[in-house]
């Protein structure tokens, strides 16, 4: 999906991100979109609020 952009992870850390890390975070970001959207939905919304996380 392309969420996560691994150069800027880097500018939050000092340390060297792994491939397997950028994976493992683009899934848990999509997951988190994933979830705020149902909540949002079962609300009666069609806008994702910063509560829906």
């Amino acid at each position: 999906m392309g969420l996560v952009v691994k150069t800027k992870i880097k500018e939050y850390t000092q340390l060297n991100v792994g491939e397997e890390f950028s994976r493992a975070f683009e899934r848990k970001v999509e997951n988190l979109l994933k979830d705020a959207e149902e909540r949002a939905k079962a609300n009666g919304r069609r806008t994702i609020y910063a509560r829906d996380i």
